[in-house]
C-alpha cells in the first residue's frame, strides 16, 4: 500500500481503517452462523451442541487478543489460540496442537518477510535456524509420539504446550522490561515518533 499511496492521506487512512468493519463483519457473520447451528465444528468429537452468545464473546475476545500479541510481538497466534482449541473442545489435543501451530505460521511467515523486505533479514542466520528447527521439529514429533505411545495418554501435550507459553512469556516479559528500563535510564530513543514523517 505505501508504494500506491502516500503515507497519511485521505485514503491511507480509509483502507487502514477498513481492515476493521470488514474483519468484525465476517466474525460477526461466522458467530451468528455458530450459535443459529447453521455451522458447527467438525473437529469438536460428538459435542454437536451450538456453542452460546457469551461463548462466542470470549473467543472472538481471545481470537482478537492473539491477533494483538501477534501483530505487535510476532508471536502469540499459536501461544493463545492453543489453549483457546482446547476449551472449544477440538479434541483430540494433537489436533488443537498442530492447528495452533498452523495458525503461528503465519504470522512467523508474515514477520519473515517483512524484515526481509526491510532488508533486516540476515539470509544465513535464517538458514541456520530453519535447519535447527526443521530438525528438532521431526524430532519432537518422533519423540511426542513414542511418549503417547508409551503413556496411553495424550494429556502431556497440554502440559508441554502450557510449559513453552510460560517460558515465553517470562523470557518476552523479561527482556522487554531489562531493554526498557535501560533505555529509558541512559534516555534513548525507544522507536517512537510521528507516523506521518516516516518514509521507507
Amino acid at each position: 500500500m505505501q508504494n500506491y499511496v502516500a503515507t497519511c492521506s485521505t485514503w491511507y487512512w480509509v483502507l487502514t481503517v477498513l481492515q476493521i468493519p470488514v474483519s468484525v463483519g465476517v466474525s460477526m457473520y461466522q458467530a451468528a452462523s455458530l450459535v443459529q447451528g447453521k455451522r458447527a465444528l467438525s473437529s469438536r468429537a460428538n459435542n454437536q451442541t451450538s456453542p452460546k452468545a457469551h461463548q462466542i464473546l470470549v473467543y472472538c475476545f481471545f481470537g482478537v487478543t492473539a491477533g494483538v500479541l501477534a501483530g505487535l510481538l510476532g508471536v502469540g497466534g499459536g501461544v493463545v489460540m492453543g489453549p483457546l482449541f482446547l476449551e472449544l473442545g477440538i479434541h483430540p489435543q494433537q489436533v488443537s496442537s498442530a492447528t495452533a501451530s498452523f495458525a503461528m505460521m503465519f504470522s512467523s511467515s508474515m514477520a519473515a518477510v517483512e524484515y526481509y523486505l526491510l532488508k533486516r533479514f540476515p539470509v544465513p542466520y535464517a538458514l541456520f535456524f530453519t535447519s535447527l528447527t526443521f530438525v528438532a521439529a521431526i524430532v519432537g514429533q518422533r519423540v511426542a509420539r513414542k511418549l503417547v505411545n508409551w503413556l496411553g495418554r495424550a494429556s502431556f501435550i497440554i502440559f508441554i504446550l502450557s510449559s513453552m507459553i510460560f517460558v515465553s512469556a517470562i523470557s518476552l516479559g523479561g527482556v522487554g522490561i531489562s531493554k526498557t528500563t535501560h533505555k529509558m535510564a541512559r534516555h534513548e530513543y525507544m522507536g517512537f515518533g510521528n507516523i506521518c514523517n516516516y518514509h521507507a
